[in-house]
């Protein structure tokens, strides 16, 4: 019987083990917010002033979760940009796949589990200058996926967050507080919406955190 020299045996070892290890899925994710030295800047011009409340507010008035190619709506393509191993059925929809939530540090394993957030809530958006808009603006608006807008989030706590601002709900992962601050001053600067003091500061103190 032919015997292997050792070298050939720990590298077939080595393969071996290597084929059975569990490895952490990617961390899948939105674009990345720009540097903090333009972020401070960004911050730096947004318009600081009392909202104007949701008086007239609705969530029809922000048309959400467009269709962006075939049958794919928003919704199915940040599914599939924010998760894992994703597998969609012939009109889209995420059947299975791997959601990590960065809001809470959660793994989602069932689309049902994951809402989009708009970082910048609709209803907030409203107050700080969106009801100016014409529709088609808002619905830009709530399908935009370049700037950090979009996010796919644990539902539950999606829900804890609904329409409030930095000032009054923070995402309970702290160490991802930094990234978020960002995400809302970039969307806010980049849409030309205003911030009230006490959401200024808020972010301020989270982006200390960076």
């Amino acid at each position: 019987m032919t015997r292997l020299p050792p070298a050939l045996l720990l590298i077939g070892a080595l393969v071996v083990a290597a084929t059975h290890l569990t490895a952490t899925p990617a961390l899948a994710s939105p674009p990345d917010p720009p540097a903090l030295s333009t972020i401070n800047s960004e911050l730096a011009t947004i318009a600081t002033k009392a909202e104007t409340g949701s008086a007239g507010y609705s969530r029809d008035l922000f048309p959400h979760w467009s269709t962006q190619s075939g049958s794919c709506d928003t919704r199915e393509i940040v599914l599939q940009r924010d998760g894992v191993d994703v597998v969609t059925s012939s009109t889209c929809s995420a059947t299975s796949g791997n959601w990590y939530s960065v809001y809470d540090g959660a793994w989602n394993y069932a689309s049902s589990d994951v809402d989009i957030d708009h970082v910048v809530a609709l209803s907030e958006a409203w107050g700080s200058g969106a009801s100016t808009w014409t529709t088609s603006k808002r619905q830009q608006f709530a399908n935009s996926q370049s700037d950090g807008q979009l996010i796919a989030v644990t539902d539950n706590v999606n829900a804890s967050k609904s329409d409030r601002d930095a000032a009054e709900w923070q995402p309970p992962l702290a160490s991802y507080h930094c990234t978020y601050a960002k995400h809302v001053v970039h969307v806010k600067y980049g849409w030309g919406l205003s911030m009230d003091s006490a959401e200024k500061a808020a972010i301020k103190s989270m982006l200390a955190t960076c």
